[in-house]
């Protein structure tokens, strides 16, 4: 399997959300970075729901602040902003990338935008809409990346209960 992907969530405000991008990770065998100040504690019962069963295949790292999690990890980072000049499927995602997202009222802060110009991505949406919900957001983004790779070391088939697909081929 290719260097696992790295998905950042700087500042999360909202448990569910959190638990769902967990269960993200769990199923794609993506890191989970967790950079704080957060808007809930990790034990959080909203946060374990949403990630369910799922909690035991996280890798999560937690960090205290950005300057803790950029001395820790050097990148490359891909910015997730809706303020972006580019689509997040023009540029391409290096095994063990960062992709990178802001908190759900406020996104990345500015700076870290104008630090990280080059790497700066967006998904399209009508002019009106604000933003897509995070864990939608990480999760499109985490399948582009995981597409680029041709989903290296995941599973692509299923199993029906109560038949074959070779059965009704």
């Amino acid at each position: 399997m290719a260097t696992p992907l790295n998905i950042v969530l700087v500042e999360p405000q909202i448990p569910q959300n959190t638990g769902n991008i967990a269960r993200t990770c769990a199923a794609t065998g993506a890191r989970l970075h967790l950079v704080k100040p957060m808007g809930f504690t990790v034990d959080d019962r909203k946060l374990k729901r949403a990630g369910l069963d799922y909690w035991h295949l996280l890798d999560i790292t937690y960090y205290e602040g950005w300057e803790d999690f950029a001395a820790r990890n050097p990148g490359p980072h891909w910015m997730f902003s809706t303020k972006a000049p580019r689509r997040y499927t023009d540029v391409h995602y290096p095994a063990g990338a960062y992709l990178v997202f802001g908190r759900e009222d406020a996104g990345l802060p500015e700076g870290l935008l104008r630090e990280h110009a080059a790497t700066c991505v967006r998904l399209p949406m009508r002019d009106a809409a604000r933003s897509l919900n995070l864990s939608n957001t990480v999760a499109v983004a985490v399948y582009e990346a995981l597409r680029q790779q041709d989903f290296d070391g995941l599973l692509d088939h299923g199993a029906p209960r109560s038949f074959t697909w070779e059965e009704i081929s």
